[in-house]
């Protein structure tokens, strides 16, 4: 059941504007000095194989939101890096997993670090009670994130959510 209101948030273009903002931080957050030549498609594969790894490559397909194609041209460009590896499976050589190597790992801490860095500054900026509006809000965002994991045909493959 809808909580009273509900309809009002709707209609009146908030989700949109929720949605716009959201994709609008995550894009300006995303360039970063640590990525170097690395392009923002390698930079997601590397950490949906942090993440979820080690995994099969149509499984990181999936949680990239990537073809398999466009994965398997990736996957050599972050092997030969070192920042990605392939494992084999003992028994099934036809099944093959990738992971995030320790140099790749360090790379992701990096750029983590890099991202929140620039937006602690942001928020260090903002007004006592603008500041205390965003930070209150990160239960409820945290919250729509994971249900939107959970609806994600990704999510729906893999029996998680």
């Amino acid at each position: 059941m809808n909580a009273p209101g509900a309809e009002a948030v709707v209609s009146d273009g908030s989700a949109a504007r929720l949605r716009l903002a959201v994709t609008r931080l995550s894009k300006r957050l995303r360039p970063t000095a640590a990525a170097g030549a690395l392009t923002p498609t390698e930079v997601d594969v590397l950490f949906a194989a942090d993440r979820r790894g080690p995994l099969r490559l149509s499984d990181l397909a999936g949680f990239a939101g990537l073809n398999p194609t466009m994965l398997s041209r990736l996957v050599p460009r972050l092997e030969a890096g070192g920042l990605l590896r392939r494992l084999v499976v003992e028994g099934d050589r036809r099944v093959c997993r990738v992971d995030v190597t320790p140099k790749g790992r360090r790379l992701l801490d990096r750029i983590r670090s890099e991202r929140n860095d620039a937006l602690s500054r942001l928020l260090r900026g903002l007004e006592d009670r603008e500041r205390e509006a965003v930070l209150d809000a990160l239960p409820v965002l945290e919250g729509l994130a994971e249900r939107l994991l959970a609806r994600s045909p990704a999510a729906a493959a893999s029996g998680r959510g």
